[in-house]
């Protein structure tokens, strides 16, 4: 009972520590463009923002997107179609110079520390290719990140994405935000499942198949999202899907030792690849 007691004192002492270090940053945030501002706006409202890379215009997309097709080209053959469940192909690519310098981009970082409010930590990139499956497990079934209290990925597909490659969903923040009743009982939702994920029928349950966003697009959309707070998965495929996702937290984050896996050896590197090659 004393260990219950003073495990919850910690974690209410934890948070107001947050919300005091978010409330001292709010006068040292970054300026933004009206344009930047809108995607901050939105991601709070929503938990999602769609976009392109043209639109978003940053300078070194050309040189990023050259570096993802040829990696993506090395990916070694998956022979993975006996399986009932396909595993993705994840390789870490945050070292090569294309990526983090994109991903570190100053106007990118400035929209990202002011949906935070708190300093950004860029943890890095995973270049994933995710396989039919017929059945949801895993980043398939309906979830929420537990790397930080809020989060950032921005997710680029590298290709054109239809229904049959799984496209990201998300459900608004609008209907699952607190103090809406869905919140309380999707939170349940996902404790029962030891927060592994929830399927499509337990969430149809709660919230209606018409509220659920599917972000189909061409290549090169962006998706900049919160996995933290926005529930989300990705669909049932019948084609593979490639994309990109950069991933950011606060500085520091919550959980630390679930941001190692975006620069360390947890997933192939691209000197791998090249010795494959």
């Amino acid at each position: 009972m004393l260990n219950t007691l003073k495990g919850k004192m910690a974690t209410l002492n934890s948070e107001l520590a947050y919300r005091m270090r978010i409330w001292q940053h709010t006068a040292k945030l970054p300026a933004l463009e009206s344009s930047d501002r809108l995607i901050v706006e939105t991601l709070k409202r929503e938990g999602a923002y769609v976009t392109t890379l043209a639109d978003l215009g940053l300078p070194s997309t050309p040189e990023m997107l050259q570096a993802a097709n040829q990696q993506l080209s090395r990916m070694a053959d998956f022979h993975n179609a006996h399986l009932n469940k396909r595993l993705p192909q994840i390789y870490t690519v945050t070292d090569l110079p294309e990526f983090y310098q994109w991903g570190s981009n100053n106007r990118l970082l400035k929209i990202i520390e002011n949906y935070l409010g708190l300093p950004v930590a860029f943890h890095g990139v995973h270049l994933r290719k995710d396989f039919p499956n017929e059945h949801q497990f895993g980043t398939l079934l309906w979830h929420k990140d537990s790397e930080d209290r809020k989060m950032v990925k921005v997710i680029i597909y590298l290709h054109d994405v239809e229904k049959q490659h799984g496209p990201f969903e998300y459900i608004p923040l609008s209907l699952t935000s607190y103090p809406h009743l869905n919140s309380y009982r999707i939170d349940h939702k996902l404790r029962q499942s030891g927060y592994l994920g929830i399927n499509d029928e337990q969430v149809e349950k709660i919230i209606p198949k018409s509220a659920w966003q599917s972000c189909i697009g061409k290549a090169g959309t962006v998706l900049i999202a919160d996995p933290r707070t926005a529930l989300h998965h990705g669909t049932i495929r019948t084609e593979a899907r490639s994309a990109l996702f950069f991933v950011y937290t606060t500085n520091p984050p919550k959980r630390p030792e679930l941001c190692t896996q975006y620069w360390d050896d947890t997933f192939p590197k691209p000197e791998i690849l090249q010795e494959i090659a």
